[in-house]
């Protein structure tokens, strides 16, 4: 089967323009050449459908890429789904115009911490949008400078904190992959059975490291603030202080 690439097109349901696209970002194979006539054949028509159910299930152009390029397998393809459905599907995802409408937050100031990575959409289905729980958080953060926190410190300080837990994620996410999914995926399985191991060894480790990296900083928050209050305050303040982290432990 040979193709022009209009017959392609059409033979895919896709426009012209989004086959030439996919070829420009690597998606596609090229195509033969007979002259100045590029022909496409049924390689690059079954290529177009894997790429329509790719993003049927929500992934990025990015990982259709390096899936239909070969540098990711099945079982990566499993994980990358279990990362898109991690949680609970939200009932409806907002834009950050509306973030600010919901939680009284001015747009301004919720762009400038989605600019400086602070404020992180969630992804579902392919399209990224903000929840409820992004409401409440915000909320919470406001409620900080209410207490008298300047604006410019609490976003130093976010953006030090943001700094710390991401370089933690990467080494975590880098000591997943060295660990468990490189073994898994070079331990000769099934390809239905590699997936398996690899999403159920995701789905067991990400909730246990997030407990414990919370669990931790609630920790070392209290027992700084403690050791703070200790050594400045007052014995009023120290004996309020002992009695209320003991109940916050």
């Amino acid at each position: 089967m040979e193709l022009r690439v209009e017959q392609l097109a059409a033979r895919a349901e896709v426009s012209v323009d989004t086959v030439r696209f996919y070829q420009a970002r690597g998606l596609l194979p090229p195509p033969r050449r007979q002259g100045r006539v590029a022909l496409y054949g049924a390689e690059h028509l079954a290529r177009l459908e894997r790429i329509r159910a790719l993003q049927a299930k929500g992934f990025t152009l990015a990982t259709i890429g390096r899936l239909v390029r070969g540098e990711l397998d099945a079982a990566d393809e499993s994980l990358v789904a279990a990362l898109e459905a991690e949680g609970d599907a939200p009932e409806s995802l907002f834009t950050i115009e509306e973030l600010a409408d919901r939680s009284g937050i001015p747009l301004g100031l919720l762009q400038a911490l989605a600019d400086d990575g602070l404020l992180i959409p969630r992804r579902h289905a392919g399209t990224d949008g903000y929840t409820d729980d992004d409401v409440a958080v915000a909320r919470s953060g406001m409620a900080l400078l209410s207490h008298g926190l300047p604006l410019p410190e609490v976003l130093d300080l976010a953006r030090q904190h943001h700094a710390a837990m991401r370089a933690v994620a990467e080494r975590a996410v880098a000591l997943f992959d060295e660990h468990v999914r490189q073994p898994i995926r070079h331990a000769g399985l099934a390809d239905d059975d590699a997936a398996a191991q690899l999403v159920d060894a995701f789905r067991s480790l990400l909730p246990a490291t997030t407990d414990v990296v919370s669990h931790h900083f609630r920790r070392t928050l209290l027992a700084v603030a403690q050791e703070h209050i200790e050594s400045v305050g007052a014995d009023a303040e120290r004996a309020a202080v002992d009695a209320q982290t003991a109940q916050m432990r």
